[in-house]
């Protein structure tokens, strides 16, 4: 009877020929581990050739910005022609030195001078009116006064009249109906005396009113002349102020309307200093810091003046003046670099500025251990900044060093193995 050998369970009972690809599967197994676990996996070999290496410092840290500055004019004053026209004369050029007052170009425009002699025109005319308007008024007065003198002495003539008939009537001498014509003539000429006086009243007050008001009405046809003419002046564009001719934008012949702007004179009676600040710096810039500025071995004091608040392309402006004497000699548009002080110098922990804030964004360096053969990725914090110098918050210790170049070549790179 056979009887039927069941195969072990377990290891044991796995065939010979499989214990070689259960090595090699372990074996692999093992190599990834390793692999992952080893530093070929996050190293990356750099050649010390251009690599920056510099020192972890404590020392005192100078918060500072550094400000490229152009000197400027310390306020500059648009020209804008009052009256449009073409231009006919141009007395300065760019650059000279002007006077207030002084004529810079001269312009021509024959419409106001059409709109002159139409408004002379106007005015004789409404003069020539007035004049017979008054002629007239005066003549209409004499008529009304003799007519006036005329119902005087007939108004006397009717009351001698009417009192001599009153006599004779009172002693019998003549009739009744004699005496009540008399009474009737002289109390007719009396209510007709009333009524020219009262008529010659309100001609007199109209004709005060009507002569006071074509008068005011020349009188603002001469004020409107005036200004007429005052606008002929106007066709001269003069300086606003003693300084210089920065700018001139016109040409003979030239169109240029009212209000255009065609140039700027700039006040040299001081000057000012504007300049771009990176926006990192923003909320520390305020107004009434104090910068310095080297010029011909001599320090320049300035104040910030004004902040402008517009942030373009990263960067926004500021201006600044100076506070003890205006250097001698500059000139608007050269360049004046500033160190603008944003605090006290205080002791900290400091490493050289680099090209590495640009990737790590300050958060990571790469420190070089005793050897000087390998770098290890470190977390860092970073305070403040200057021209020169991040401030270490965290992270670094003095006497360390880092490196602070080629970080877009090392990727995510945690182990840095340095060939000479």
């Amino acid at each position: 009877m056979d009887v039927k050998i069941e195969r072990p369970k377990g290891i044991k009972g796995i065939k010979p020929k499989y214990w070689v690809y259960i090595g090699y599967g372990f074996i692999a197994i093992a190599l990834v581990v390793w692999l992952a676990t080893s530093d070929i996996a996050s190293t990356y070999k750099v050649d010390s050739t251009g690599l920056n290496i510099a020192d972890v410092k404590s020392q005192k840290f100078d918060d500072y910005v550094r400000v490229d500055g152009r000197i400027e004019p310390i306020s500059t004053v648009q020209i804008s022609p009052e009256e449009g026209g073409i231009v006919m004369e141009k007395v300065v050029e760019e650059g000279s030195q002007v006077r207030k007052g002084d004529v810079i170009i001269r312009l021509s425009n024959s419409n106001l001078d059409l709109q002159i002699l139409n408004a002379e025109a106007e005015l004789a005319e409404k003069q020539n009116i007035l004049r017979n308007t008054q002629i007239s008024m005066e003549q209409d007065r004499l008529n009304n006064r003799t007519e006036q003198v005329q119902l005087d002495l007939e108004v006397q003539r009717k009351l001698r009249a009417y009192q001599q008939k009153k006599k004779l009537y009172d002693d019998k001498l003549i009739a009744k109906e004699d005496y009540l014509q008399a009474k009737e003539d002289y109390e007719l000429a009396l209510k007709r005396q009333t009524l020219i006086n009262q008529r010659l009243n309100q001609d007199s007050i109209y004709r005060l009113a009507q002569v006071d008001q074509m008068e005011d009405n020349l009188a603002n046809m001469q004020r409107n002349i005036q200004l007429i003419r005052k606008r002929k002046d106007q066709m001269n564009v003069v300086s606003p102020i003693d300084g210089e001719l920065g700018l001139l934008d016109v040409e003979l012949g030239q169109a240029i309307s009212a209000g255009q702007k065609i140039g700027q004179i700039n006040d040299l009676t001081n000057y000012k200093v504007t300049g771009q600040i990176d926006e990192h710096y923003l909320d520390r810039v305020h107004k009434d810091l104090i910068a310095t500025s080297a010029r011909n071995d001599k320090d320049m004091n300035l104040r910030l003046r004004k902040v402008f608040p517009e942030v373009k392309e990263g960067k926004f402006k500021v201006e600044f003046v100076f506070t003890g004497k205006t250097p001698e000699k500059i000139r608007s548009g050269q360049t004046c670099y500033l160190s603008l002080q944003l605090g006290q110098p205080v002791d900290a922990i400091v490493i050289p500025k680099g090209t590495f804030y640009s990737t790590t964004g300050g958060k990571w360096i790469f420190v070089v251990d005793s050897s000087g053969k390998k770098a290890y990725r470190r977390n860092i914090r970073l305070g403040r900044q200057n021209p020169e110098y991040y401030e270490v918050l965290e992270g670094l210790e003095p006497g360390e060093r880092v490196i602070t170049n080629g970080y877009e070549s090392y990727g995510d790179a945690t182990i840095l193995k340095i060939k000479d």
